[in-house]
This record gives structure tokens, sequence and C-alpha cells, in this order.
């Protein structure tokens, strides 16, 4: 379950802790002032949920009006979905709102390698530098693949996981 904190803006109001789009609605609604005024504006905080979670929360930002779509999202999407957003908005710099995000859409290419190094073994077994002949492989310097793959890509943790990625 995902907890969110919705912290008005008006200093005499006391904040809320809310676990759905409806639950928000209803609180504040009800929410008064020390006047007895409504309170119509609030800062929104991650307060508790998965780690995966958090970050989507922290890449994408949240306002009163994503409430209910960050909702939906963060039910509706696997965690590669969320890694997705997490790189392309978070890393790469892609702009999506939770309205119309589209987590499968970026161009970008991820990989779940510990380091360079692993990504450029790869690259060369796949074959992604042509043939080489097997007697040659051991004289293969993937510290300096690695240094040039360093150029276009970048690394990153997330939710406790490692990732290699490039943008689009």
């Amino acid at each position: 379950m995902t907890t969110f904190h919705a912290q008005p803006y008006d200093i005499s109001a006391s904040g809320y802790y809310f676990e759905s789009a409806e639950e928000y609605s209803e609180k504040a609604a009800a929410l008064r002032n020390d006047h007895g005024e409504p309170v119509g504006e609030f800062e929104i905080q991650f307060i508790e949920g998965e780690a995966i979670d958090a970050a989507l929360v922290q890449a994408m930002g949240i306002q009163q009006s994503d409430i209910s779509s960050a909702f939906d999202r963060l039910e509706a999407w696997v965690d590669d979905q969320k890694r997705n957003v997490v790189i392309a908005v978070g890393e790469c710099g892609y702009q999506a709102t939770w309205q119309d995000c589209d987590p499968d859409s970026f161009d970008i290419d991820i990989y779940t390698h510990r380091s360079l190094k692993d990504l450029a073994e790869e690259f060369v077994a796949d074959g992604l530098y042509g043939e080489i002949p097997e007697p040659l492989l051991f004289y293969i310097d993937y510290e300096a693949i690695a240094r040039d793959l360093a150029i276009e890509y970048s690394e990153t943790d997330i939710a406790g996981d490692h990732f290699i990625y490039r943008c689009g």
C-alpha cells in the first residue's frame, strides 16, 4: 500500500495521510483551517510504499491534479514499466505527465549489468564488434571498451537494483 501526506500550504491547518484518491478527496473536502475556511492547496508528499514507487514519484513529481492518475499508474504498471519511466523522465530528461505517460514509448536502452565492463563483454559475445576469432578473445581489452561505452551509457541505481542505460 502506498501512503501519501497532503501538507496544506495554509499554516493554520493540519495535513493528513491518505492511501487512495478517494480518501484524499474526502479529507480535502472536509479540511478546515483554524478560521473555519476550506483549505484548497496542498503539497503532496510520498511517505511509504515500494521503493520503485518512491523512485517513480520522485522522478515524475506529484501535485494535487495528479493524484487520481498517479494512483492508477502505481497500481497498473509493472516494475519494468516504472523503471522505464524513472530512467526516461528522471535520468534522460523526457517530459511526461501522470495522465499521458506511456512507459513503453521511450527511446531508451536498459541493461541489468553490474558494470560497463560486463556490458562490454556481452556486446563482444553477441557479435556487436564483428566476428572475433576465438584465439583473439583473450587479448580484448574490455576495460577500454567499457571506457568507450561510458561516453554513451550511464549507470543508475533504482530501488536497490543497478542499471546501465542509454538515452535515445
